[in-house]
């Protein structure tokens, strides 16, 4: 990998895993819910969960879905589908008359598992392995360190959006502005979905 591949991987990696989407508006809404500390599974599954994904797109995947097209349809479908739900368990993570959260974080391994459902995900893996892979050092070794890279930078873009969510919390207080907050990253989950849907 040459330097300017290495440099251009970072500035990819870095501007896919800080901008919104599915994986950050749930840490947002979960550092706001639980607090950071509670959220840092789920920050460490997605990170080494999309790691494992990158690696397993470029190992694999690629040919599986180049050989079988409609699995793309399927993964849509069933991805859009998880991700209404998680949108309605969002959204209702605090009943209005309830003074304290309702339901549990993420756990490391939800975490990881909803890579596989989330589109931001599957695109970042796909173009990361795509453009940036060197073919130099054979499939499997050009796909391990695309996702070392990947994990690397990803790990503190989404601890931001964790923390922002807990900074949000001290201007909630009280449990009708926190469902308020829930029902927007809610709301923001599900447009999140459009592109994939429209590509």
């Amino acid at each position: 990998m040459t330097y300017t591949v290495f440099i251009s991987l970072i500035g990819f990696a870095f501007a896919s895993s800080i901008t919104p989407g599915p994986n950050n508006l749930m840490l947002m809404a979960s550092g706001a819910n639980y607090g950071l500390r509670r959220t840092i599974p789920h920050m460490l599954g997605i990170s080494l969960g999309h790691a494992f994904m990158v690696f397993m797109v470029g190992v694999l995947l690629l040919q599986i879905f180049d050989t079988y097209p409609v699995l793309k349809t399927v993964l849509k479908v069933v991805s859009a589908t998880y991700m209404l739900w998680l949108a309605w368990k969002i959204a209702n993570a605090v009943p209005p008359e309830a003074k304290s959260v309702a339901g549990k974080p993420f756990t490391f391994l939800q975490a990881a598992a909803f890579q596989w459902v989330n589109p931001k995900a599957w695109f970042m893996a796909i173009t990361a392995i795509s453009a940036y892979a060197p073919q130099s050092m054979g499939v499997a070794a050009g796909a391990a360190m695309v996702a070392v890279i990947f994990s690397c930078v990803n790990l503190p873009s989404v601890t931001v959006w964790a923390w922002m969510g807990v900074q949000v919390r001290r201007f909630l207080g009280s449990a009708g502005r926190l469902r308020a907050f829930n029902i927007t990253m809610a709301v923001l989950l599900v447009v999140s979905l459009y592109p994939m849907l429209m590509h």
